[in-house]
């Protein structure tokens, strides 16, 4: 069982990954690519639109250029073209496995049968909880966006996914009144609480780039957890042990 279980996860997250990298990289990875071209020191730099991204008078090295000395502040990262796209792609395909693995625990825990369907039902409500409720607080940011301090960040997203669940557990898979009303509770608490926010909002990029950003972003989430689940409820049934 434990072997169909990893089989089937490595299999949907590696074919999952594969059409989700390339998805990305006609959509969110352009609009990255943009923003980048707008992220600039915050309070030195300004943006002159005919002459681009200025620094005291002077065209500025940006984080992500490559430019004398710029790896050394910044610290190693691939280089644009190719070397970037197949360590995107591959944190894509990692990203996938482990999305399986949630999945396939999941189905396995709760008892229900694996197929497509279920898979799909348990994809949806995964995405609600990773994708959905946390961009109600914390949207996907470009390079360069005003953000609070990164572990207050981390620690707001992960209570949120882990309420969320819950509480989606209790109102769709427990009966009884109670469950429902604290179902309802967990899911308005992190919202009532509110996400960590930046004490001053600040951003080199277009709002209308910044905006186009979050909305591809959520939709590729959503298209990375369905296509996991329906090579989950494929590679399930393929990798059936057969009769002696």
């Amino acid at each position: 069982m434990l072997n169909r279980v990893l089989a089937v996860a490595l299999a949907a997250g590696l074919v999952a990954g594969l059409a989700i990298a390339v998805l990305q990289h006609f959509t969110t990875t352009p609009l990255i690519l943009a923003g980048e071209a707008f992220e600039k020191p915050a309070g030195h730099a300004s943006l002159d639109p005919a002459a681009g991204l200025r620094f005291s008078g002077a065209t500025i090295i940006l984080a992500h250029s490559h430019g004398e000395g710029a790896h050394d502040e910044a610290g190693w990262s691939p280089t644009d073209g190719l070397e970037r796209t197949a360590f995107t792609s591959l944190a894509t395909v990692v990203t996938a496995i482990g999305f399986a693995l949630i999945l396939m625990a999941g189905l396995v825990l709760s008892g229900d049968p694996i197929d497509g369907r279920r898979a799909l039902a348990w994809a949806a409500a995964a995405f609600i909880a990773t994708g959905l409720a946390p961009a109600l607080g914390l949207a996907p940011e470009l390079p360069g966006s005003a953000a609070a301090p990164l572990l207050a960040r981390q620690i707001w997203w992960m209570g949120t996914a882990v309420a969320t669940a819950a509480a989606l557990w209790l109102l769709i898979r427990t009966p009884g009144l109670w469950a429902k009303a604290a179902g309802l509770l967990l899911l308005l608490a992190p919202h009532v609480i509110g996400a960590p926010r930046p004490e001053v909002y600040a951003s080199g990029a277009p709002a209308e780039l910044a905006g186009a950003f979050a909305a591809t972003s959520l939709v590729v989430n959503a298209a990375l957890w369905a296509s996991v689940a329906v090579a989950v409820g494929f590679f399930w049934q393929r990798f059936k042990p057969h009769a002696s």
